[in-house]
C-alpha cells in the first residue's frame, strides 16, 4: 500500500497544474476509495485535495519569487480567477501575491513520501471479533473530520440527546454491547473533497426493530472487526490509537477496510485520565 501512495505522490507531482481525476487516483493507489480516503487522512494529517491545494501554493510561491505574474501563476495551478488565487495564497501563507513579489517571502510545503514508523516498540491490543447483523439506534449529525482534541460538534450532538432519547435506546438495547456507541460512516464521497465530513451518530445496538419516531435507525450487516482496546487521557490516547491502527497496523496486516461504519465505546471520567475505550474497525482478509 504505501507503495502505491509514494506512486500517487509521483503522479501528482507530474501532473500538478493538471486536472488530477478520481479516476486516476483510484487505478494508481489499486484498492477502494473509502480505504484510500482513511489512511490517506490518517497518514498525512489532511485531505488529498488540502495536500494538492497547498503543493500548489507551495510551488506558486516559488513562481512568484522569481518574477512571474500573478495571472500566469494563477491560471497555471487551476484558479478560475485572480481573486480566488488571492484569497487562497493569503490563507495559506499569510501573505498577498504582490507581498511575495516584493519582499521574496518564502513558504513551502514539500512533496510527500510516506513510509511506516513505529517508534518505542509500544504494542496495539486488539481482538479479531465476528458479529451478527444487528442495529444501531440513536441520533446523528454531519460533523467535520478532526484528527486532535475535543470535537465540539459531537459534545453538541450528545448535549442535544434528551432524557427520553436515552431511556428509548436503553430499552431497545439487547446486545453485549451494551453502552452508548460512537458510530463514524459516509466519510467524504470525493477523493477530492475540499474539507472532510463525516455522518456520527451516538446509539445502543439492538437486534429489535426502531419503534420510536425520534430515533433513527442504521443497519450493520454481520461482518469482521478489529477491535483495539485503549487505555489514557481522553481524547488524546484515542485519536494517537486511531492513527497508529491505518499508519502502522492496516498497512502492514493481513486485512483491509471495508466501507461499513466503524464505532467506539468509552468508559468516560469526569477528569477525562486513565479512561478505557474500544475502536471498532470493520475488515476483510486481503485475498
Amino acid at each position: 500500500m504505501l507503495k502505491e501512495f509514494n506512486a500517487l505522490m509521483d503522479y501528482i507531482e507530474q501532473n500538478i497544474t493538471e486536472d488530477i481525476s478520481d479516476e486516476k487516483i483510484a487505478k494508481i493507489v489499486g484498492t477502494s476509495g473509502y480505504q484510500f480516503r482513511r489512511m490517506f487522512s490518517y497518514l498525512a494529517g489532511m485531505t488529498l485535495n488540502e495536500y494538492i491545494k497547498y503543493r500548489r501554493l507551495s510551488l506558486a510561491n516559488i513562481d512568484l519569487v522569481n518574477g512571474d505574474r500573478v495571472t500566469d501563476v494563477a491560471y497555471k495551478y487551476q484558479y478560475q480567477s485572480i481573486d480566488g488565487f488571492t484569497r487562497a495564497f493569503k490563507d495559506w501563507s499569510g501573505f498577498l501575491p504582490s507581498e511575495v513579489m516584493k519582499n521574496r517571502v518564502q513558504k513551502t510545503l514539500p512533496k510527500f513520501s510516506f513510509f511506516i514508523d513505529i517508534k518505542g516498540g509500544n504494542t496495539l491490543d486488539y481482538k479479531i471479533k465476528q458479529m451478527p447483523k444487528f442495529n444501531i439506534i440513536g441520533v446523528s449529525k454531519r460533523v467535520p473530520v478532526q484528527f486532535e482534541g475535543v470535537n465540539n460538534e459531537i459534545v453538541a450532538l450528545a448535549q442535544s440527546i434528551s432524557q427520553t432519547q436515552r431511556e428509548e435506546m436503553h430499552q431497545l438495547a439487547n446486545l453485549e454491547l451494551n453502552r452508548p456507541l460512537n458510530v463514524s460512516y459516509d466519510f467524504d464521497v470525493d477523493y477530492l473533497q475540499e474539507k472532510g465530513q463525516l455522518t456520527h451518530m451516538i446509539g445502543m445496538a439492538t437486534t429489535k426493530e426502531n419503534n420510536f419516531s425520534d430515533l433513527e435507525s442504521l443497519e450493520i450487516p454481520a461482518n469482521t472487526w478489529a477491535v483495539f482496546s485503549v487505555r489514557g487521557d481522553f481524547p488524546q490516547a484515542m485519536q494517537e490509537t486511531n492513527a497508529r491502527i491505518y499508519s502502522e497496523w492496516l498497512p502492514s496486516s493481513n486485512y483491509e477496510l471495508i466501507e461499513l461504519p466503524n464505532f467506539s465505546i468509552t468508559d468516560y471520567k469526569p477528569d477525562n485520565k486513565d479512561v478505557y475505550s474500544e475502536i471498532w474497525i470493520p475488515i476483510k482478509k486481503v485475498n
